[in-house]
Order: C-alpha cells, then structure tokens, then sequence
C-alpha cells in the first residue's frame, strides 16, 4: 500500500528542487498572472498607436493584462508617488531622476526615443520653415506674435517646450500663448482650428497630420530629441503594487523581442520610435 512521505522527511534537494518547480510553474503558467498591471503612460505613446501595437504581444506571451492609464508625463509620475500604478512609460530625464532619487521608482531603463519637431500654418506667418534652431523658432515666433498653443499640462512635451523658452530672450505673452492643458492629439486640432504654431512628438504627428491643416515647419535639432523610459514603481514604499507584473513589463519592453516590435511599429512607410534599450 502507497504510504505518503512525510514532508518534514524530505532531503533538502528535494526540498530546493520542488521550490524551483514551483517557481518556474508560477511564472510560465499564470498563477498570480491574472493580477493586471496598471501602467501610467504618456499621450504619446497612446495617440500614436504604439501601445496598442505592442501590447497584445506582451500580454500574449505573459499572460498579463496591461490597464493603461493615459496622462501627460507629470501626472503619471504623480500616479507613481502616490502608489496607484505599477510602472511608467514617460519621457522627462531630468523628473525622472527625481523620482527615482526621490525613492518613489526603481530600475528605470532606456526604451526607446523620438523627436520633437515644429509645426503650424501652412502659409508661415512666423517665417520658420527650415530652421534647424529651436531657440530661432520661438524666438520668430516671439517676435511676430503669432499665436503658439502650449500643451500646458506638465507633460514631457510641456516640460521640454517650456526649457526651450527659458533658453530664449523671450518670456511668452498671454495676447498669442494659449496654454490649453490638453494632451497632444487634441493641442494639434485646437493649432489647426486656430491657426498656430506648435511643438509636437513627432509619432504623433505622423499619426494625425493627414487630418490637420497644419505642415511641418522645424526639425533637426539636437535640443529636440525625446528618449522614453520605463520605471516600476518601488515595491518598498508600497508592498501592495504588482511589482513582480511592472518587472515582467520591462523586462519584455528592453528584451530583444520588445525592441524589435517597436521597430516595427511604422506609419505610411515610417517607424516613430527608435528602440534604443539594447546598444
């Protein structure tokens, strides 16, 4: 007759041996993978169609379910020190570093970059059709008074804008500076509806030019590059955020098949990101 063996009577092989079993089980199966991960992420990123392209892959290959949350890249850092996400994709190096020093994020990783660029009216009243300086741009745009719509949200884009005017002789006005606290997508409509100038992600841009009365006036400048990171949120000043889920996503995002899907990801012939997690 069968007589089960007592567990206290286990060698500690066997011991070691079933705890490995049961962690590979636990994270090629799906134990706890049910428990979704909350991710803060910019308007970029989502009014460019990146991360409904590659989201489905992650998910497909984990077993997680991703709840994207959509803001601009201060509120979602905000998400982050308040403890009601899992991890973040947003582009502002300088208040990233913060929050990681802060104690609020952990293992921030490089995923990926763009670039800003100018656009505004066809007809150009500001006259900043190529010019590759970003300081002579506003400060055209400046001088001639011309109307310039602010995404004015505290985003990565409304923080880089906004270092851009620090740079310049120019502090903008209210009679042509609308700031409109609205995220890319929509600042684009209101320039076009208006007639005004704008700095955009170029991703979104290419996503939604064809339905704007708007053409690209400005790019080229080293001032407009636009590197993306991930960060999970710091499981030891919140123990109840999914941190093994945060982990699991940026470990796929910087992985060589992360990377690749987001070279992949093109619009009319043109990719918007550029992987840049493996060098």
């Amino acid at each position: 007759m069968f007589e089960s063996i007592p567990f206290m009577r286990l060698s500690k092989n066997n011991l070691r041996n079933i705890l490995i079993f049961f962690v590979f089980f636990y994270f090629t199966n799906g134990f706890v993978l049910a428990k979704n991960i909350r991710l803060a992420s910019t308007t970029s990123t989502e009014n460019s169609g990146l991360l409904k392209f590659l989201i489905p892959f992650f998910e497909e290959k984990t077993g997680y379910q991703v709840n994207v949350i959509v803001a601009g890249t201060g509120q979602a850092l905000k998400m982050g020190r308040d403890g009601n996400v899992d991890a973040l994709l947003v582009h502002a190096p300088r208040a990233e570093r913060k929050f990681i020093e802060s104690g609020f994020g952990v293992n921030r990783k490089s995923v990926m970059y763009n670039d800003f660029i100018f656009v505004g009216p066809k007809n150009d009243p500001a006259k900043i059709f190529g010019e590759s300086n970003a300081l002579r741009v506003l400060e055209k745009i400046a001088l001639k008074k011309q109307l310039f719509v602010s995404r004015g949200d505290d985003s990565g884009t409304h923080k880089k804008e906004l270092s851009l005017w620090e740079k310049t002789n120019f502090k903008p006005e209210k009679t042509w500076y609308r700031e409109v606290g609205q995220g890319m997508g929509r600042v684009l409509q209101i320039s076009g509806e208006i007639k005004a100038y704008t700095m955009t992600d170029r991703g979104t841009w290419l996503t939604m030019n064809s339905r704007l009365s708007l053409k690209l006036l400005s790019e080229g400048d080293s001032r407009l590059h636009n590197p993306y990171s991930i960060i999970a949120v710091n499981p030891s000043r919140y123990p109840t955020i999914n941190y093994l889920g945060a982990m699991s996503l940026i470990a796929w995002m910087t992985s060589a098949d992360g990377q690749k899907r987001i070279n992949e990801f093109k619009i009319n012939g043109e990719t918007l990101f550029i992987p840049n997690a493996i060098k």
